[in-house]
């Protein structure tokens, strides 16, 4: 199972990054906060503090087009904020 999908890279995740030490990632639905800490640690080499996670239900989507109204809705998600040991970064950039 891999755990970490791709990490959230908005202006408050990145604000959060630079002042509170904290990092957003979207992760697997089914994983478990020590199961999110174990691959933090294995894949960025840094020490985990805390985790939070959080469930997002996916959005009910509709789409008026010429073959008639199309309905849906978006993927539900698991998010996970990180709060690394003072001193340990993340670069997301870097393997650019």
């Amino acid at each position: 199972m891999d755990i970490l999908i791709k990490p959230i890279i908005t202006e408050k995740m990145t604000a959060q990054g630079e002042k509170l030490n904290r990092y957003g990632l979207i992760v697997d639905r089914r994983a478990d906060k020590p199961q999110i800490k174990k691959a933090v640690e294995t894949q960025f080499n840094v020490q985990v503090v805390s985790v939070n996670t959080m469930n997002y239900k996916g959005k009910r989507k509709r789409r008026y087009t010429t073959a008639g109204l199309l309905r849906g809705r978006t993927n539900n998600y698991k998010k996970a904020i990180i709060t690394l040991k003072e001193g340990s970064k993340i670069d997301f950039f870097s393997s650019i």
